[in-house]
């Protein structure tokens, strides 16, 4: 046998499946610059724009760039189980990119509005909550079953890769122009991603998906697919609830660099950088680590709940650096390894509607947390925060690693108690 085949095997997937690197890099880059305007959005209204107010400022434009994933995920699963997944994809990509066109139009003519930065925020969250969850359904029609865990690795990597991009550049073209050359430079992105994404073969379309029509027939609710996986509903509350303290980092962070380490948007950059390369480290490695998804996963919440905490005890650079890489790793590794789960236990028919639950469930704290943390943020130093954000993690990790001795105990047969002698008749 030639040795061909082998070194092919040992390829990246994106390497050895043109089709779904494609897709990956067209979810790469809206993710960036999904992630380069709402970090650019936040240390622009923290920096410069925010005035006396600058927590509640930057905690409400994040609250309604995140308002889409909750409101819109009954029309999301719709229309993820309506049309091919190419053109929702595609349509997304472009839709976003003539916002953010005209965002940058309107930047480079005079001064934009406050409350047209919110704005734009809205739109683009709106398009890219339809284009994760459908991107996620997407994958088993551009890779063989074999490859899902892989490409789920490859997926949610794009959020750590978003980080280190988007992240990174944000703060620093705003420092350096202004918010319009952030919108311009997203605008592109995504427009480039219409490109990739609507010119690419989905060559497993319609693979492992039920005819609507057949004989399981009738397309169930939201609420009727998560009723018939218990368990699968509770593990996503825990970590709803962990996502109110998690994604609160993203307020107090510009707020420690401003109040703490008194330092610009170039050190927002570099916490930024170390979440998402922490994320990203955590996403390929995840798939490695011994032990079922709830032990890990509890596990991972206990070591996150340590290092937020961290800069709350230990003011300084290296210790929020520390601590965004830590974190960021403890995400990748739940991501991966729970998305790779439910993508082998939630019924095909049921994908569509699942995951545009699953972004709504999980997105529906963001805006609660952003709001909150940033009120908070006026009112209390951001080192205080730090310490909130970890222990607010602590009783969400007892909750998952109960929840996973509770399914043990439920799996184990019960003994069989044999009938004493003479008992039968």
């Amino acid at each position: 046998m030639s040795p061909a085949p082998a070194r092919g095997r040992r390829l990246p997937l994106v390497l050895r499946n043109p089709s779904f690197g494609r897709v990956w890099a067209g979810q790469l880059l809206t993710q960036a610059a999904s992630r380069m305007f709402q970090v650019g959005a936040v240390w622009w209204l923290v920096g410069f724009a925010g005035g006396e107010h600058r927590g509640l400022a930057s905690g409400l434009f994040l609250m309604v760039s995140t308002l889409p994933a909750v409101a819109l995920a009954p029309v999301v699963a719709r229309i993820v189980a309506r049309w091919a997944h190419r053109t929702v994809l595609a349509g997304a990509a472009a839709v976003a990119g003539a916002v953010a066109g005209t965002a940058a139009v309107v930047a480079y003519a005079g001064p934009l509005p406050v409350a047209a930065a919110y704005a734009v925020g809205l739109a683009l969250a709106a398009c890219q909550a339809v284009f994760d969850p459908c991107l996620t359904t997407s994958v088993p029609e551009l890779v063989e079953d074999a490859d899902i865990e892989s490409a789920t690795g490859f997926e949610l990597s794009t959020q750590s890769v978003a980080g280190l991009s988007g992240g990174l550049l944000g703060p620093l073209v705003v420092d350096a122009g202004s918010l319009a050359a952030v919108v311009a430079a997203c605008a592109a992105a995504y427009l480039l991603a219409a490109l990739l994404v609507g010119s690419t073969r989905f060559p497993r379309t319609g693979a492992g998906h039920e005819d609507p029509d057949g004989p399981s027939g009738r397309r169930r609710t939201l609420r009727q697919v998560l009723a018939g996986l218990p368990f699968i509903r509770r593990v996503l509350v825990c970590f709803a609830a962990a996502n109110v303290f998690t994604t609160a980092v993203y307020v107090v962070m510009p707020l420690y660099t401003r109040e703490v380490l008194h330092a610009t948007g170039s050190t927002v950059a570099s916490l930024e950088a170390a979440l998402g390369a922490g994320t990203l480290v955590g996403s390929f490695s995840g798939g490695r680590l011994p032990g079922r998804p709830v032990a890990v996963g509890s596990v991972c919440l206990a070591v996150m709940a340590t290092a937020l905490g961290l800069p709350g005890l230990l003011a300084g650079h290296a210790a929020a650096v520390v601590s965004m890489a830590v974190a960021g790793w403890c995400v990748g590794v739940i991501g991966v390894r729970f998305v790779a789960l439910f993508q082998r236990l939630v019924p095909a028919a049921d994908k569509p509607g699942f995951f545009a639950v699953m972004q709504a469930l999980l997105g529906a704290t963001f805006p609660v947390s952003s709001l909150v943390f940033g009120a908070l943020g006026d009112h209390l130093a951001a080192r205080t925060l730090c310490l909130v954000q970890g222990a607010g993690l602590v009783p969400v990790a007892l909750a998952l690693w109960w929840l996973g001795r509770r399914s043990d105990a439920e799996a184990q047969p019960r003994p069989v108690v044999p009938e004493p002698a003479g008992a039968a008749s």
